[in-house]
């Protein structure tokens, strides 16, 4: 391993040792899986598509909305199914070509298709109109008035662009495909794609008449990204000044880098939670020892894997403080969240044998976790000692743990029985997370919905968010399918990740609750 390292940051100096003063090397746990922007949601694949690609409305780094392809936003007047969305003037692709509305209904359209990992943010949805080249028109089934929530990593293409290179269709990340879109990419955005290596390394470099050259700092001429995978070469990266930013700081490596001359650490609490989902549909399990049942399908099975997981411990021995344990799979960034669901998730080892007894199981039984290794802070770590705690109450676990790229097509695929996932809410309302995560398995909701939950009610309330403008009403809807998903124990809450970006003092930025750093607003110094 020592020398697999000292090769490694041997090669990343070689490769950075000419990069000039307004060039920023960035490294991360894990690469973007696709350049695809409607391909697939998830954090380091939207967060590098922002550099490229811009939606219509951004957030800042404090979280609030920022005018970026759109300039202004509002319901029709008179028609509450239409929000109207002028457009930004002058703004062009980096080919050159005009940036119209013709480009964001197409975008949308293509957003909302099967193969899209965005489509569940636009059920509401029923027509994207252009009314001139530069005003769209979005009608919805029913008024909608969180729409605009929705919009922030919905990236706009180039109609054309798209069309000419035979990228229409989303890519289908989840079955393999490789296209010209997930390889490439064109868009409004700063920067534009100088070279890409998957997993290896991408260069992106600022490009000649962004819109925004009179807004933004700018300041970063070049992009340097690296995904370093093991958490110490990442390290010794940051502190021998082969990279300038790094966003997940290893927790054990916080104080060794902050005390380092010429670093720092910037930590702020980060809108995800990590939790662990179950597959409580099957009739019988393949990859565990019981025969001809299912033990996840019995409440009480999952309640007592509740109880047996010590959330404190994970936190003060995993993750060195740097963690919130959690009750529910919504972050307090998020409408719907409550302090009483949030600690609700206590540890009762000998309570959760009694239940397991109950069950049918006292003496227990042996399943699969499958775990990624290069997404979230710790990940393994996490699930090597939830494997412990599980061992606690009879529950023999065989983890397999593999980088996200592999992990993933497992819940989108429901391959996957009993599995990590960290869910971050971009709309900060409860809608988001219930669209993706509870609403049954279909056509346009439920992509990572693999617990095999399905209630038609429960799915008729959560349609029925996207429409209601009645706020006491929709806050107590949403009040009412937590409390299913609480007692139904779906998921298995394990804490809210907090952040943590380590950063050389030539660099100016501030943390983003979002982690998706956007470059164009670092300073350097």
């Amino acid at each position: 391993m020592k020398t697999t390292t000292a090769l490694f940051a041997a090669t990343l100096l070689a490769s950075t040792s000419l990069a000039s003063a307004e060039s920023l090397r960035w490294a991360r746990a894990g690469d973007s899986l696709t350049l695809d922007p409607h391909a697939q949601n998830e954090g380091p694949t939207h967060t590098l598509a922002h550099q490229i690609y811009e939606p219509l409305i951004i957030r800042d780094t404090a979280g609030a909305f920022q005018a970026a392809l759109a300039t202004e936003w509002a319901p029709k007047e008179g028609d509450a199914n239409v929000w109207v969305f002028k457009l930004r003037e002058g703004v062009t692709f980096s080919d050159g070509s005009a940036f119209t509305s013709e480009d964001v209904v197409f975008s949308f359209e293509r957003a909302k298709s099967e193969k899209s990992a965005m489509k569940e943010l636009l059920t509401s949805i029923v027509e994207v109109r252009a009314v001139d080249d530069m005003t769209v028109e979005f009608v919805t089934d029913g008024p909608n008035p969180i729409l605009p929530n929705n919009f922030t990593n919905l990236f706009i293409m180039d109609k054309g662009w798209t069309e000419a290179n035979g990228v229409v269709n989303v890519q289908d990340i989840a079955n393999g495909e490789t296209t010209f879109a997930a390889t490439n990419a064109m868009g409004t955005g700063p920067y534009t794609l100088e070279s890409r290596e998957p997993d290896v390394k991408t260069v992106l470099k600022k490009r000649d008449g962004y819109w925004g050259a009179d807004e933004f700092p700018l300041e970063v001429t070049e992009i340097v990204y690296t995904p370093i995978q093991n958490a110490a070469t990442r390290v010794a990266a940051l502190l021998s000044g082969e990279v300038d930013f790094i966003q997940d700081v290893p927790v054990q490596d916080l104080g060794r880098v902050d005390s380092s001359d010429g670093l720092s650490v910037k930590t702020a609490p980060q809108n995800r939670v990590i939790f662990f989902g179950m597959d409580q549909g099957k009739a019988d399990l393949e990859n565990d020892n019981v025969e001809g049942a299912n033990p996840l399908a019995d409440v009480r099975v999952r309640r007592a894997m509740s109880m047996a997981i010590n959330r404190d411990a994970i936190k003060q021995v995993v993750m060195r403080g740097q963690s919130q344990p959690a009750g529910m799979i919504a972050p307090p960034f998020v409408n719907g969240w409550t302090a009483e669901m949030d600690g609700a998730s206590a540890t009762d080892v000998e309570g959760a044998k009694a239940l397991m007894a109950e069950a049918g199981y006292a003496d227990g039984f042996s399943i699969q976790l499958d775990c990624p290794n290069d997404r979230y802070v710790n990940d393994e770590g996490i699930c090597q000692a939830s494997v412990g705690m599980l061992a606690q109450i009879g529950i023999t676990v065989n983890l397999d743990a593999k980088p996200k790229a592999q992990h993933f097509p497992l819940i989108q695929n429901g391959e996957t029985e009993f599995y990590m996932l960290g869910w971050g809410v971009p709309t900060y309302d409860s809608e988001y997370v219930f669209n993706f995560l509870t609403h049954s398995r279909s056509g346009d909701r439920g992509s990572w919905n693999n617990t095999g939950f399905s209630d038609a009610a429960i799915d008729a309330k959560i349609v029925s968010l996207a429409s209601e403008t009645d706020l006491a009403k929709r806050n107590q809807t949403i009040a009412d399918i937590w409390a299913v998903v609480q007692e139904n124990q779906q998921y298995i809450p394990i804490h809210h990740q907090v952040l943590n970006w380590g950063m050389s003092d030539a660099v100016g930025t501030e943390v983003s609750p979002e982690d998706d750093p956007k470059f164009k607003f670092f300073t350097m110094n």
